[in-house]
């Protein structure tokens, strides 16, 4: 099945999404994306399959796809599966699409989910967002574990305000040396914004 995709041969990888193998199906999917030919049919139909594999790799692959109605409320669905990996996936391709309307829930999982990688994900995808919704969640993860927290500091590159210059701030005295290296950077950058608005170029002068 891998190889049809690499041959581009979108008719012999359409047959293996309906393979009662559902390694063949999850490899199907990888070789319609590969061919081009990869439509929201394939991917709405993955998002329901029974085996978390298989939907894992529906909601990962969805992020390459217009973000249409049916879609977005099928990745939405998914955020709520049994499956972490799928709520993962399903977390990034809602952020890769831009869907606002997903903050809510993305916050939520961002604060509560029982899974890091979860957690993460929701993270990352407020940041790709960058609704101010989704700041207070950002600022909560600052409180997690340390790959959470790293996650939420560079978040937090996406939003602005007092809040965010605090929570840096904050950030860099972290007892993860990660944290403490990102939100560095990015106070080192922020100063850099500022200096830059303060001293206009005298080039541009008359």
């Amino acid at each position: 099945m891998a190889v049809a995709g690499h041959r581009k041969d979108a008719a012999a990888a359409r047959r293996g999404l309906t393979s009662a193998d559902a390694r063949v199906r999850e490899l199907a999917l990888g070789a319609l994306a590969r061919a081009g030919a990869l439509d929201e049919a394939a991917v709405l139909a993955a998002l329901a399959d029974p085996v978390p594999a298989v939907r894992r790799r529906g909601a990962d692959l969805a992020a390459g796809l217009p973000a249409s109605e049916p879609l977005v409320a099928a990745l939405r669905q998914a955020m709520a599966d049994a499956d972490p990996l799928v709520v993962e996936a399903a977390c990034w391709s809602l952020g890769e699409q831009g869907e606002a309307g997903a903050v809510a829930t993305l916050s939520g999982i961002a604060r509560l989910h029982v899974d890091a990688r979860a957690r993460e994900a929701a993270l990352a995808a407020l940041a790709a967002i960058g609704d101010p919704a989704g700041l207070e969640a950002v600022l909560d993860a600052l409180g997690d574990r340390p790959t959470v927290r790293r996650r939420a500091v560079v978040a937090l590159a996406a939003f602005d305000g007092p809040e965010v210059d605090e929570a840096l701030r904050a950030a860099a005295a972290d007892r993860d040396w990660q944290v403490r290296e990102v939100a560095e950077i990015l106070l080192e950058d922020a100063d850099a914004d500022a200096d830059a608005d303060a001293d206009p170029d005298p080039a541009a002068d008359p």
